[in-house]
């Protein structure tokens, strides 16, 4: 199943290239507590939620997906975690290039560890990147997002797969510079999911998929995630080693070779085998 939040805050199953609205499918949530438990209160009950949508999509209207803004398909994620240098042509690429990488990518990924990127920094593919700092290079890379569906605390390899609620495109935008790695990529904007949420039963073999990014019909990025240097699931595993994760909480789960500059005015097309495809337009702070 491919469900969205689009336009007004609604909620979407995609089916056929048309969105059907099915927000009524939200009153199977329980109702809201305060303090709310951690996570995405969507994802903690997808299951119930799935059912629901079931029930509503004969009634629903629709409307093409071409006349729909998507949003990100998680509302609330707790956290962003990014997975550094996790393809062995951008470690070379990286190396190759410390004047703008910086020897922040020295080491291998254990060595360099996981990162966070700041949740408020999360936007939908219909509302695009701003540029915050244009005297600095602002880079693409296009990654698969990984979207946990249920409490995760030191998980086994063995057991990682099943937290897995879905997967999505993900794009880690990076202001490129030698600060941490967590404050560069958790400028307002720099993390955008989209353009749905595909279910986990839905996509088969996620680590066997092709991924491509395309700036102004320019392909920059072309990968398989079969080439991960670490799995989803030893990702899932050490993550959670660390920190619980909780419903909603997105891995974005390393890019490939070919991440480059990207300007205001620019366009960029992102697409996942079996997931879909993405537009996600760059402007200036000020639009």
């Amino acid at each position: 199943m491919n469900i969205c939040w689009y336009d007004q805050q609604q909620l979407g199953v995609v089916i056929d290239a048309m969105v059907y609205d099915v927000s009524a499918a939200l009153e199977a949530l329980p109702p809201a507590l305060y303090p709310a438990a951690p996570g995405d209160m969507l994802i903690a009950h997808l299951d119930v939620v799935r059912e629901a949508i079931t029930r509503v999509l004969p009634g629903a209207t629709a409307k093409p997906i071409d006349a729909v803004r998507f949003l990100s398909p998680v509302a609330n994620p707790g956290k962003i975690i990014g997975v550094p240098v996790n393809y062995a042509d951008h470690v070379a690429e990286a190396n190759a290039d410390q004047a703008t990488f910086t020897d922040r990518y020295k080491g291998n990924i254990t060595e360099q560890g996981l990162f966070l990127k700041a949740a408020s920094s999360l936007v939908g593919p219909a509302e695009g990147v701003s540029l915050r700092f244009p005297e600095r290079l602002s880079h693409h890379e296009m990654e698969l997002g990984v979207v946990i569906g249920k409490t995760a605390a030191n998980v086994s390899q063995a057991d990682a797969m099943s937290y897995v609620a879905g997967y999505a495109i993900a794009l880690d935008m990076t202001v490129r510079g030698p600060e941490d790695r967590s404050l560069r990529k958790s400028v307002d904007s720099y993390a955008v999911l989209g353009p749905w949420l595909v279910t986990a039963d839905a996509i088969g073999n996620a680590q066997k998929l092709d991924i491509k990014l395309s700036v102004n019909g320019e392909v920059r990025q072309q990968a398989s995630t079969a080439e991960m240097i670490i799995g989803i699931a030893e990702q899932i595993a050490w993550a959670s080693s660390y920190y619980t994760l909780h419903p909603g909480d997105i891995i974005m789960s390393g890019t490939c070779a070919g991440v480059g500059q990207v300007l205001p005015g620019d366009i960029m097309q992102c697409e996942i085998e079996n997931v879909g495809s993405m537009t996600v337009a760059v402007k200036s702070e000020q639009g």
